[in-house]
Formats: C-alpha cells, sequence, structure tokens
C-alpha cells in the first residue's frame, strides 16, 4: 500500500506500525522552510517538524494559517527516511514529524524507538541494561 493508504488504514482502525513507518521511510515529502530554517512547532516538550506529502496538502496547511490563497511557500524535498534518520537526530531536544498537519488525515510519528533512531528516541533510557547494582 501507498504512505496514503497506511495512513487511512490508521484512520480507520486498522493501523500495521511497521507498514505505516515503511512506506513514510520510502516516500519523498515536502518540508517547509521559512527564512532558510525547516518549519516546525513545539507541543508538549517535543518540536514537531512538518512535513507533507504534496503541494495541494501543504497549501490547505497554509490556507489554515491565514496565508492568502496562491501563497507560495519555500520547501526541501527529502525521503521519510533521511527525515528520520538524519534530520531528527541533528535537531537537539525531542524531534517527531507531523505528516499532513491541519488534514483530516494527517499523522504524527513521535520520536520513538522504532521510528526514530535509538539514540534520540525518547522512550529508551541511557541506563545501563541488565545485572543487578
Amino acid at each position: 500500500m501507498s504512505l496514503a493508504d497506511e495512513v487511512l488504514a490508521v484512520h480507520a482502525g486498522e493501523p500495521d506500525p511497521a507498514a505505516l513507518v515503511g512506506e513514510f521511510r520510502r516516500t519523498h515529502v515536502l518540508l517547509p522552510t521559512v527564512n532558510d530554517t525547516l518549519m516546525s512547532a513545539e507541543l508538549g516538550g517535543i518540536r514537531w517538524l512538518y512535513a507533507f506529502t504534496d503541494e495541494a496538502a501543504m497549501s490547505r496547511f497554509a490556507l489554515s494559517r491565514g496565508d492568502a490563497p496562491g501563497t507560495e511557500w519555500q520547501y526541501l524535498t527529502a525521503s521519510g527516511a533521511r527525515v528520520l534518520d538524519v534530520l531528527v537526530p541533528a535537531i537537539e531536544g525531542p524531534m517527531g514529524v507531523a505528516l499532513d498537519a491541519g488534514s483530516e488525515h494527517g499523522m504524527l510519528f513521535p520520536p520513538v524507538a522504532g521510528i526514530v533512531p535509538d539514540s534520540v528516541a525518547v522512550d529508551i533510557s541511557d541506563a545501563p541494561q541488565g545485572g543487578n547494582a
């Protein structure tokens, strides 16, 4: 299935988390920029990087933020794998991805093991594993 199909399956109550993350990793997404900085927002102590599946989704988000119709946004294109494996670890503090934010088919990819590298996953402790102290 495509990324869009996997997202629809989640919203229909039939998620396949491994397939969803796999499709995100294989899909190229649009990352809007403002003043040469990737657009993001912070919520609950996590920075959420905005990513969009296409220009139409990004335009709908722009309109929901009050931008005039037809306003052009600058953006970069990257594979989901590059976003999760390179961009997320490059940012200080926990960072997840908000895919198609503001749409009824939006999806969050939180900074947890299995989505982002273990070195930046918020659900993995730095404490030594196993053994008794």
